[in-house]
């Protein structure tokens, strides 16, 4: 496959659409804000829908079989096989993850998270009545300073690494690869989180969501680190991640996600009550296997086209001056700007583009601590699209550029 799936669509066709990103803003609004793609669904995906509906199979589901389709699908494009036989499917990845908070914690204990970082990993947690402590990134990558902090306070020990004082159980919910930095971590970097979470008795969960959107495998994917299952290192014996396809086959109205463990966390996962499984949609278990399964050339494709856009869009925002800056990204579709020196002082910076350049990006004030200035701009989507929007990007700032901060 040469084209890729981005340069399929064009605004029109999108328009078409009733999906939250296309219903959110006026359509004189750009939306390049919520991680929905541009893309027509893949004919596999369609296959397997249509084949379902034809024989009547819409009830209900049962069993291992999204975890079976990943592993295959892991071994080819990771060189990790997950442990089928303990992995529990669940609606989507933050219901799963909810469903491992309430086995790993109760009320009033603490999830570390590391800003800026997901929205709803505060709104998710807080809901359950636990406590967000945050470690935010240093320079976009995990530090290690911060996080022992966090994991004292979170646990009422001394950071000391002598472990919890008070008995508080804790979580470390790690976004791998990072959203919104695209921030891809290291073998190096899991292994130091996971010692240091041993230390302080806090358990670590990933939600993998993003690990389809590493570019290693292409020839301008610029050396950038593979993506690194959290649970094929060194010390996750306890660890557990969830794993879905939603986001590289953009099946977000066909959600599901599948809960995988290291050998110690087997016991928790089957701690998790059978009814959490009830709200699984077997038409989306079954779309995501036949992703898993035969996508592989359609994501290549997929993935040739976000490496374009992202170098794309860093030439051309590089064109607006040294006030918006890009930071570096190893994975995800996702650019994380920073505005702050761009809009004048105590400008939003999306309301700002989103009233002078009609165009909706997400607001990086949502993403917790370090986020305020900055904005995550979606690259799945045609050349033609993003360019419009950041000309219309530049225009506004241009009017403005006199009276922005210094």
């Amino acid at each position: 496959m040469t084209d890729s799936p981005l340069d399929q669509l064009t605004l029109d066709d999108l328009r078409r659409r009733t999906s939250l990103k296309w219903r959110m803003y006026a359509p004189d609004v750009l939306p390049l804000f919520v991680a929905e793609m541009d893309v027509p669904q893949a004919p596999f995906v369609v296959d397997a829908v249509t084949r379902a509906l034809a024989d009547g199979d819409t009830g209900y589901d049962l069993g291992t079989d999204y975890a079976a389709a990943l592993a295959p699908f892991a071994e080819r494009r990771w060189g990790w096989v997950p442990d089928v036989g303990t992995s529990r499917t669940l609606a989507d990845v933050m219901v799963a993850i909810v469903e491992v908070l309430r086995v790993l914690t109760g009320p009033g204990d603490a999830v570390v998270v590391t800003p800026p970082v997901y929205p709803p990993f505060y709104g998710f947690t807080r809901n359950e009545g636990r406590q967000v402590v945050e470690a935010p990134l240093r320079d976009g990558r995990l530090d290690l300073e911060a996080l022992e902090a966090a994991f004292a306070e979170a646990t009422g020990a001394a950071a000391n690494g002598r472990g919890p004082g008070s008995g508080r159980r804790a979580v470390l919910l790690l976004c791998n690869p990072h959203n919104p930095t695209g921030t891809a971590h290291t073998r190096t970097e899991l292994e130091a989180v996971l010692a240091l979470a041993d230390r302080y008795r806090v358990r670590v969960v990933a939600d993998e969501i993003h690990a389809p959107f590493t570019f290693e495998r292409l020839p301008d994917g610029g050396g950038a680190p593979s993506f690194v299952p959290l649970l094929s290192v060194a010390g996750a014996e306890r660890a557990i991640a969830v794993h879905s396809a939603s986001k590289a086959f953009n099946l977000a109205g066909l959600r599901a996600a599948t809960v995988l463990c290291g050998p110690e966390a087997a016991d928790d996962l089957r701690r998790i009550p059978e009814e959490a499984g009830h709200a699984v949609n077997h038409l989306a278990v079954l779309a995501h296997a036949a992703a898993y399964r035969e996508g592989d050339a359609w994501l290549d494709a997929l993935l040739a086209g976000v490496a374009r856009n992202r170098s794309l869009a860093t030439r051309l925002l590089a064109e607006l001056g040294p006030a918006v800056r890009v930071q570096p990204a190893e994975a995800t579709y996702l650019a994380w700007l920073d505005l702050r020196d761009a809009v004048p002082p105590g400008e939003n910076p999306h309301r700002f583009l989103l009233r002078r350049a009609k165009v909706a990006l997400a607001d990086g004030s949502h993403f917790g601590a370090g986020g305020v200035g900055w904005l995550r701009l979606n690259l799945a989507t045609s050349p033609d699209l993003l360019t419009t929007a950041v000309d219309r990007m530049a225009t506004a700032l241009a009017e403005v550029a006199p009276f922005a901060a210094r």
